[in-house]
């Protein structure tokens, strides 16, 4: 054996030739690939700016998930027959009805609601939702969606990901896949919740599935520390943490070189350089001191009902100003929107929190000239039955349910498809989640079957090789 007097780390020679082999044949591997969106990469870049498939309306998204299945019935598809039949089982000619507690037959529940046509388009918005109705005129609403998950832990997935099984990339993760990073010190894809409550399925929801790891979504809370440890430590100097970075970058990058195959230690290593950058720009970012108190008080943050929320949409739309690709915003995390009984009492709630701060979200925007660009999502998981549950509640329902988007280039004041006459189910014009998703793509320029991502050899698509954009949703 040689000697080492540089205390060189010494390898043996079936090493060397597999390191040397790995070595030279990414080399090929690169040349081959170039930039051929078809064919992925080990890790995103920190900062790229991809071109679209066509002509896009939309450069960013803000998706509000009212988590648990708000009620269709009661917000945005009046149906005054299922008052008419109040009290009474289903009729048989609605045909069988599967519900996730098994009740089917049991009475149907009119709504309380009072029903008012708002804006010149005269959109059809319920008393539970006095301030978004004042933007009735630049909303679609979508009141005939369908998905196939009939819990919540099926139905959010699917909303998510498309699939109602775990282990696809979540739609902001295709988002930042397909149309790069503008902002290279914030994340591309950032996830806001009003509580501290599980999500159903947690952070899967906002993953990157097969693909690298670095194109999930990162949490920022919306408490005092919207990011934890951002600061350095008092008496680091910017030198001392930038020489950090480096020797533990230098060591990851040490024991990344034989593992290429782990995509999630490169999104480590991207996330450390991310970080450094964020303790820059991201402390600006959430700093809402620099609002007014008009525009504080526009998304309800004078209030303590609507304060939480608010605050989580006056940072989405500060985000979104810095070139943050997709910011999504859980209401009622913990699937708070469940309501299985005593409806009256918990949407009443959850609408007076999140009513004006969404409204105040569309009118910020749409005032600074970003609502043009910037499409706006709103529904949750699935709708509710016209059927009742213990006698107050409603149970789930994917079969037909409602969704509103506005802005990004959407023709507003619209109504788009119908459920049937007790809105139990998606009748005209339906669109399946897949078809929602190809929608929100084609508004960002992505057509869904031409963004591919090769995983193990198969040509995979954000909406499972189906799903067609509906494209009369556009102004143009």
């Amino acid at each position: 054996m040689q000697s080492n007097p540089h205390h060189e780390p010494l390898i043996t020679r079936r090493e060397a030739l597999l390191r040397g082999g790995a070595g030279f044949g990414a080399l090929a591997l690169s040349y081959l690939l170039g930039d051929d969106p078809d064919l992925g990469a080990a890790a995103p870049p920190a900062a790229e700016k991809k071109a679209t498939h066509h002509p896009a309306t939309a450069k960013s998204v803000i998706f509000l998930f009212m988590e648990g299945g708000p009620s269709h019935l009661d917000t945005f598809d009046p149906k005054p027959k299922l008052n008419e039949l109040a009290g009474k089982p289903l009729p048989p000619s609605f045909g069988e009805v599967i519900t996730s507690m098994g009740e089917g037959r049991a009475p149907l529940l009119g709504s309380k609601r009072k029903w008012k046509q708002h804006g010149q388009s005269g959109l059809w918005v319920s008393d539970w939702l006095p301030h978004i109705a004042e933007c009735a005129d630049d909303l679609a609403v979508i009141r005939s969606c369908w998905a196939d998950g009939i819990n919540h832990s099926a139905g959010v997935c699917q909303m998510n990901t498309g699939s109602i099984l775990a282990g696809r990339p979540s739609l902001g993760a295709w988002v930042s896949y397909g149309l790069g990073t503008v902002n290279h010190n914030l994340p591309a894809f950032v996830v806001l919740q009003d509580n501290n409550s599980q999500v159903v399925n947690g952070p899967r929801n906002w993953g990157a599935g097969f693909m690298p790891a670095g194109y999930q979504g990162t949490r920022i809370r919306g408490d005092s520390e919207p990011i934890p440890n951002l600061h350095s430590p008092q008496g680091v100097t910017e030198a001392q943490q930038q020489g950090k970075l480096d020797l533990i970058n230098q060591l990851n990058r040490q024991h990344a070189q034989s593992r290429p195959l782990q995509t999630e230690l490169d999104a480590r290593i991207a996330s450390y350089e991310l970080a450094f950058r964020m303790q820059a720009e991201a402390p600006e970012a959430i700093d809402l001191a620099q609002e007014t108190e008009a525009t504080k008080q526009l998304y309800g943050m004078d209030d303590k009902e609507t304060a939480g929320f608010g605050r989580n949409c006056l940072l989405a739309r500060r985000l979104i100003e810095r070139g943050v690709r997709f910011v999504q915003l859980y209401h009622g995390a913990g699937s708070k929107w469940d309501a299985h009984t005593k409806i009256e009492s918990n949407h009443g709630q959850l609408c007076r929190a999140s009513d004006k701060p969404i409204a105040g979200l569309l009118k910020d925007l749409k005032q600074r000239g970003l609502l043009e660009d910037t499409l706006v999502i709103w529904g949750g998981e699935f709708g509710r039955t016209p059927m009742s549950e213990k006698g107050d509640g409603r149970d789930h329902n994917p079969t037909g349910f409602t969704m509103w988007v506005a802005g990004g280039g959407v023709q507003g004041g619209q109504v788009i498809g119908a459920t049937d006459d007790l809105g139990l189910r998606a009748v005209e014009d339906r669109l399946h989640i897949h078809d929602l998703h190809a929608t929100f793509l084609h508004l960002l320029g992505i057509d869904n079957m031409k963004l591919v991502y090769r995983y193990k050899g198969r040509p995979e698509r954000p909406t499972l090789n189906e799903g067609e954009a509906y494209r009369k949703i556009t102004a143009g």
